[in-house]
Protein backbone atom coordinates (compact mmCIF):
# COMPACT_ATOMS: atom_id res chain seq x y z
CA UNK A 1 0.00 0.00 0.00
CA UNK A 2 1.47 3.36 -1.17
CA UNK A 3 1.38 6.42 0.80
CA UNK A 4 -1.36 7.97 -1.59
CA UNK A 5 -3.79 5.38 -0.65
CA UNK A 6 -2.83 5.21 2.96
CA UNK A 7 -3.73 8.74 3.43
CA UNK A 8 -7.03 8.13 1.53
CA UNK A 9 -7.46 5.59 3.90
CA UNK A 10 -6.80 7.46 7.09
CA UNK A 11 -9.12 9.65 5.42
CA UNK A 12 -12.00 7.66 4.71
CA UNK A 13 -12.21 6.49 8.28
CA UNK A 14 -12.05 9.86 9.47
CA UNK A 15 -14.80 10.70 7.55
CA UNK A 16 -16.99 7.75 8.56
CA UNK A 17 -15.64 8.69 12.46
CA UNK A 18 -16.87 11.95 11.90
CA UNK A 19 -20.02 11.10 10.02
CA UNK A 20 -20.90 8.67 12.46
CA UNK A 21 -20.24 11.15 15.81
CA UNK A 22 -22.92 13.28 13.90
CA UNK A 23 -25.75 11.24 13.49
CA UNK A 24 -25.39 10.26 16.98
CA UNK A 25 -24.89 13.42 18.49
CA UNK A 26 -25.65 16.30 16.51
CA UNK A 27 -28.51 18.36 16.39
CA UNK A 28 -31.37 15.88 15.51
CA UNK A 29 -29.55 12.96 16.26
CA UNK A 30 -30.16 9.72 17.71
CA UNK A 31 -29.81 11.53 21.58
CA UNK A 32 -31.97 13.69 20.72
CA UNK A 33 -34.34 11.10 19.72
CA UNK A 34 -34.12 9.52 22.85
CA UNK A 35 -34.84 12.66 24.40
CA UNK A 36 -37.59 13.30 22.51
CA UNK A 37 -39.26 9.66 23.17
CA UNK A 38 -38.23 10.07 27.03
CA UNK A 39 -40.65 13.43 26.85
CA UNK A 40 -43.22 12.20 24.61
CA UNK A 41 -43.82 9.57 27.34
CA UNK A 42 -44.10 12.18 30.12
CA UNK A 43 -46.53 13.86 28.11
CA UNK A 44 -48.35 10.98 27.28
CA UNK A 45 -48.55 9.92 30.79
CA UNK A 46 -49.57 13.30 31.94
CA UNK A 47 -52.68 13.30 29.35
CA UNK A 48 -53.77 9.74 30.53
CA UNK A 49 -53.91 11.41 34.40
CA UNK A 50 -55.50 14.60 32.64
CA UNK A 51 -58.23 13.02 30.56
CA UNK A 52 -59.09 10.67 33.99
CA UNK A 53 -59.46 14.24 35.88
CA UNK A 54 -61.86 15.79 33.40
CA UNK A 55 -63.66 12.45 33.46
CA UNK A 56 -63.99 12.48 37.01
CA UNK A 57 -64.72 16.27 37.46
CA UNK A 58 -67.48 15.76 34.71
CA UNK A 59 -69.00 12.67 36.59
CA UNK A 60 -69.25 15.02 39.60
CA UNK A 61 -70.80 17.58 37.30
CA UNK A 62 -73.77 15.47 36.38
CA UNK A 63 -74.27 14.63 39.74
CA UNK A 64 -74.56 18.03 40.84
CA UNK A 65 -76.78 18.79 38.40
CA UNK A 66 -79.17 15.57 38.52
CA UNK A 67 -78.55 13.90 41.94
CA UNK A 68 -80.90 15.95 44.72
CA UNK A 69 -78.83 14.11 47.35
CA UNK A 70 -75.80 14.03 46.19
CA UNK A 71 -76.00 17.80 46.23
CA UNK A 72 -77.49 17.89 49.84
CA UNK A 73 -74.52 15.79 50.55
CA UNK A 74 -71.79 18.10 49.27
CA UNK A 75 -73.33 21.02 50.64
CA UNK A 76 -74.03 19.26 54.08
CA UNK A 77 -70.22 18.60 54.13
CA UNK A 78 -68.43 21.49 52.54
CA UNK A 79 -71.00 24.75 53.53
CA UNK A 80 -72.59 23.24 56.57
CA UNK A 81 -75.75 23.64 55.31
CA UNK A 82 -78.42 22.49 58.25
CA UNK A 83 -81.81 21.23 56.62
CA UNK A 84 -85.01 23.14 57.64
CA UNK A 85 -86.43 20.96 60.47
CA UNK A 86 -83.31 20.62 62.13
CA UNK A 87 -81.91 21.29 65.72
CA UNK A 88 -78.03 22.09 66.22
CA UNK A 89 -76.69 21.73 69.40
CA UNK A 90 -73.35 22.85 70.39
CA UNK A 91 -71.75 21.42 73.79
CA UNK A 92 -68.74 22.84 75.91
CA UNK A 93 -66.18 20.26 76.26
CA UNK A 94 -65.22 20.00 80.04
CA UNK A 95 -62.18 21.03 81.22
CA UNK A 96 -59.71 19.23 83.03
CA UNK A 97 -60.39 19.47 86.86
CA UNK A 98 -64.01 20.35 86.52
CA UNK A 99 -66.95 18.57 87.56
Amino acid sequence: MNTKQSVLLAFVILAIVALFLFIIFGENGLADLHLLKIERDVLLKQNAELAKKNLSLYREIERLKNDPKYLESVARKELGVVGKDELIFKLKAKRRGEN
